[in-house]
């Protein structure tokens, strides 16, 4: 993250903090206090004051995604293509896309993985210590969060969230995707018609519904 980048953070940080507004509930207020600031920030450049922006648009986006989102996570929960996100220590952050892994070049330090989780599960009431080292919880937005501390993770916090991307909301379009024959949907659609107890299983990022 450059300098111009952090500097404006840390100013909108301490306008939503005397506005007293809650990042995550209210985005278009802080997407607002961006705006204004990074308009400050340009009268100041010009004057030399501050070092300048290089990308306006982008860096309001990663000013945004760092008061409001996940940070340097924000921008895999929002390209539609990954399915999955995961960290398995600091500097190895993992995405999925059409079901295969892909190392990112994301470097996390400790203390960035411990304040995104605290963010994570802060909407949800939920709390992760030693008398509680593990824990599932949702996000605003849906996605599913799975956080493991030490002593159920070796060494460092393992962090895995997922998206639950839909490319079928009916069984026609598993047919038009190829995951069914005609014949297969029929029998299903009889199936649940019926009553007829279903089950459904799969690899990981097969698809199959999550329980709960």
């Amino acid at each position: 993250m450059n300098q111009a980048t952090v500097l404006l953070e840390d100013e909108v940080r301490e306008l939503v903090r005397r506005r007293g507004l809650d990042p995550a509930r209210d985005t278009a207020g802080v997407r607002a206090l961006v705006a204004d600031a990074l308009a400050d920030y340009d009268s100041r450049s010009v004057a030399g004051l501050v070092p300048p922006v290089v990308d306006p648009e982008q860096t309001a986006k990663d000013v945004l995604d760092g008061v409001a989102g996940l940070g340097p996570l924000q921008r895999f929960l929002d390209d539609p293509t990954i399915e999955e996100v995961w960290i398995n220590e600091p500097g190895k952050v993992f995405i999925a896309r059409a079901g295969r892994a892909e190392l990112t070049t994301t470097i996390l330090t400790e203390t960035q993985v411990h304040e995104l989780v605290e963010r994570m599960l802060r909407i949800s009431g939920r709390r992760l210590d030693l008398s509680s080292p593990f824990v599932d919880a949702s996000l605003a937005t849906g996605k599913r969060v799975h956080v493991g501390i030490p002593d159920i993770t070796r060494r460092s916090w393992a962090v895995n969230i997922r998206k639950y991307i839909a490319r079928a909301t009916r069984v026609s379009d598993l047919v038009t995707l190829g995951s069914f024959t005609t014949k297969a949907a029929a029998f299903l659609d009889a199936a649940v018609v019926s009553g007829i107890n279903v089950l459904v299983s799969g690899a990981t990022q097969a698809g199959n519904p999550a329980t709960g």
